[in-house]
């Protein structure tokens, strides 16, 4: 399960920001994950469950936020949302086929879609005793 590994990193990620600034719980993750990534959200979600039990992040709200793939044409300068053609690939060398939706040409520049970014923790850091 392809979404397990990316959660691990994921989870490493959190918890090393969680204590560089000595907070005592994580309530919130924010990720955003690429539909070209092909990583289930649901998966995501229950990995993220697991990995965290027993940890700060144990409990912590994740919200990911899937984000579309878009491209930049070379020949004709179409910049948006593309057409991509096949099924859901679980093999990471096989190779994605991606067309301009204007001009239907294969020369294009991948903008978004294969993204997995960590793009904002919250925690809760335990206040100083004043003296």
């Amino acid at each position: 399960m392809h979404e397990f590994s990316v959660m691990q990193s994921v989870v490493d990620a959190v918890l090393d920001a969680a204590r560089s600034k000595a907070a005592s719980k994580v309530l919130l993750v924010k990720l955003r994950v690429g539909e070209l990534t092909f990583l289930n959200p649901e998966q995501l979600k229950f990995a993220f469950e697991v990995l965290t039990q027993g940890t700060i992040a144990e409990g912590a709200e994740l919200i990911i936020e899937r984000v579309k793939p878009k491209v930049k044409c070379i020949k004709c300068s179409y910049e948006g949302e593309i057409v991509y053609e096949g099924e859901e690939i679980h093999i990471p060398l096989a190779p994605l086929i991606i067309r301009c939706p204007k001009c239907g040409s294969y020369e294009v520049s991948l903008l978004a879609g294969r993204e997995c970014t960590l793009s904002s923790i919250r925690v809760e850091v335990p206040r100083l005793k004043e003296r």
